[in-house]
């Protein structure tokens, strides 16, 4: 097996910046009780001007007086650090999260998809980059081992276990993610590196250090197996932002929906699934404001779905002012992708009757956008019905009927013709004696003078007064 770890050294701080339209101005991410605030984490714009993790926030006002601060959150931390497993477990089905701010998972298998491991690298590098996540990755024969090189610099590369023994000698024991202060000890006592570590007798560094040590560095050197706390993907998603201000038009609300749309993509694809119904949730100071959006086939196309949850939120009126926008979706069937011929010629502007019948329900209402079937009456005025959604069952058949037009009228006119010519006819209905609106008509395919051909129907048994009822392509 090869193993590889990616670290996410600032995982809290991009979250943060992730979110935020422009996140070049100083931020600093500030954690502790009131009276003794401290930097969590600051971006290059706060470290250039000389703010530091650790530092006081008092001292970090003094240098740099217009910084933006935002509240550490753990919990957030940890939803950033599972939505991770769950995008890396799109590429390998051996993913864990075990230690903090890391990733691992198994590679060797997913090279076969992706290619060599040069190839496989870059395929991460830039699906992190566009996440908006900073990141060093390592490659190692254990998964240890992987965490370790991933903290010593980015790139390392190790795919035999002759190679990797004589690189983690090397290694600092302060920088080797030892037990405790396993590793602040063994450098005060003058060990500085694994390998003199590794000299050591076992009996002695157990009895000091008790076993937790020697199973570290025996799983980290591959000489003992490293059961690992393997990802499972949940089975609905759920996304929140903060917005950090009040918000009162639709404009403002537009980046951190696009933000969640991609991030629900993301998660889709983990899955090999689709969305049909999901809610927009706008948070206000004391109530909530939930904005469905629906779809009669599942889909998981960013731009499709940022679309028509746009459309849905601007027929939304903005009562109170939004703190926060969250996406929660459940009902996430299985995702097929419709078949396209090879040499499809279809031009490249022109937009699929899904997306298209989609957009159009999200801007006109779900009522506008029908089907029309056949039904069980033979007025012609009544022989069809609408059908909204898509349940997926095929269209009712119409029952065995003569010719009909291809244009019917809504309501049939007199037709003034003296010289019309019998092409068919008569086809007789006798209808609505049930509901009160009797139908008692003789329908014929006529021809006028102009050449057109015409449905048209005159009482029983009659031959004046013709009605006319449609016309014939």
């Amino acid at each position: 097996m090869l193993w590889a770890c990616i670290l996410v050294p600032q995982l809290a701080l991009d979250a943060v910046l992730r979110r935020l339209p422009d996140p070049d101005p100083p931020l600093a991410l500030v954690e502790g009780p009131a009276q003794l605030r401290s930097l969590h984490a600051v971006n290059a714009a706060a470290a250039g001007a000389g703010l530091k993790p650790g530092m006081r926030l008092s001292a970090a006002h003094a240098l740099l007086a217009d910084v933006r601060t935002v509240d550490y959150d753990a919990q957030a931390e940890a939803h950033w650090h599972r939505f991770l497993a769950a995008w890396a477990y799109r590429h390998s089905s051996l993913v864990s999260r075990q230690w903090p701010r890391a990733i691992v998972l198994e590679a060797r298998a997913s090279f076969r998809l992706f290619g060599p491991w040069p190839r496989f690298e870059r395929r991460l590098r830039d699906e992190l980059d566009a996440l908006g996540f900073r990141h060093r990755i390592a490659l190692a024969p254990t998964p240890r081992a992987a965490r370790v090189l991933a903290g010593l610099r980015d790139g390392f590369a190790v795919t035999s276990p002759a190679a990797l023994q004589p690189l983690l000698g090397t290694v600092p024991v302060r920088r080797a993610a030892l037990p405790g202060d396993a590793g602040e000890r063994l450098q005060r006592m003058g060990v500085r590196t694994l390998a003199a570590l590794r000299a050591l007798p076992r009996d002695g560094v157990r009895r000091r250090f008790g076993p937790a040590l020697l199973d570290h560095v025996d799983r980290l050197y591959g000489e003992a197996d490293d059961p690992l706390e393997c990802y499972a993907p949940p089975d609905h998603f759920e996304a929140r932002v903060e917005l950090g201000y009040e918000v009162e038009n639709h404009t403002a609300l537009l980046f951190p929906l696009r933000r969640l749309i991609n991030d629900l993509c993301t998660y889709l694809s983990i899955r090999d699934g689709g969305v049909q119904r999901f809610v927009l949730r706008l948070e206000h100071e004391r109530t909530r404001t939930d904005v469905e959006v629906g779809l009669l086939a599942a889909e998981r196309t960013p731009a499709m779905l940022f679309e028509l949850a746009r459309s849905r939120l601007e027929r939304v009126t903005i009562d109170a002012p939004v703190l926060a926008l969250g996406l929660v979706a459940r009902h996430l069937p299985p995702f097929v992708p419709a078949t396209r011929d090879l040499f499809d010629t279809r031009p490249q502007q022109a937009m699929p009757w899904p997306q298209l019948r989609e957009r159009l329900r999200a801007r006109l209402g779900d009522d506008a956008v029908y089907r029309v079937a056949p039904a069980d009456d033979p007025r012609p005025e009544r022989a069809w019905t609408r059908v909204f959604g898509d349940t997926g069952a095929p269209a009712p058949t119409a029952p065995p009927r003569p010719e009909r037009p291809a244009w019917l009228l809504p309501a049939p006119v007199p037709l003034r013709d003296a010289r019309l010519r019998i092409l068919s006819g008569p086809e007789r209905l006798e209808s609505g004696w049930w509901d009160g609106d009797d139908a008692r008509r003789d329908y014929y395919i006529v021809e006028t003078t102009q050449g057109q051909r015409a449905w048209a129907f005159v009482p029983p048994g009659e031959r004046s007064g013709w009605m006319l009822h449609g016309w014939f392509a």
